[in-house]
């Protein structure tokens, strides 16, 4: 995750904020996250819906959710929507392969503002301070080095060139299993 350790606190929960990708563009991304299940036994990618993530995982007090869902009606307020799209395969290598993301000015504008408002809250979030790389994760943390190789090899040579209208800000929550889209917040022209 983003290398916080949980709070003492009882109720607390894992959350994330992120631009949820359309269902029919979901379902296509989530045939390479079952190839990567059935032939290196990686099943992280299949835990959360194609996303790009805006806000990295954080731990928080359950109590404090719906503020949270208020402050991101607020970011998502006077966003608008925009064109996105991916630009086939990538890699950050030796353990991650994703759908690369062409980073637009709106896509940047969308992850400014969002790190801004959310740095002055106080929901304990850490603000990633590398640069941003838009991406949709196909295979991470449980994808051995070993398999790697093998496994990107047939990715680096598949074209994956898809638009689609990013629309919305939308709240994750882990479940202890899974991350559930708890909130989501439309953009005004939408």
């Amino acid at each position: 995750m983003n290398g916080q350790s949980m709070p003492d606190k009882e109720k607390v929960s894992m959350y994330f904020i992120a631009v949820i990708l359309p269902p029919a563009l979901n379902e296509l991304i989530l045939a390479f996250k079952n190839y990567m299940l059935e032939k290196y036994n990686c099943n992280v990618g299949l835990k959360s819906p194609a996303h790009i993530t805006l806000i990295a995982p954080f731990w928080m007090r359950e109590e404090q959710e719906p503020q949270l869902i208020t402050d991101i009606e607020i970011v998502s307020e006077p966003a608008r929507c925009f064109r996105m799209e991916s630009n086939d395969f990538s890699a950050f290598q030796p353990r991650t392969i994703f759908i690369d993301v062409k980073n637009g000015p709106e896509l940047n504008a969308l992850k400014s503002t969002t790190d801004a408002f959310f740095k002055e809250k106080d929901y304990k979030i850490k603000i990633d301070q590398r640069p941003f790389h838009p991406h949709i994760t196909i295979a991470t943390r449980d994808l051995h080095k070993k398999s790697f190789y093998e496994a990107w090899d047939y990715f680096k040579v598949k074209s994956f060139r898809k638009e689609w209208i990013a629309d919305n800000i939308s709240l994750l929550k882990h479940n202890k299993k899974n991350w559930d889209v708890i909130h989501t917040s439309q953009f005004q022209n939408r």
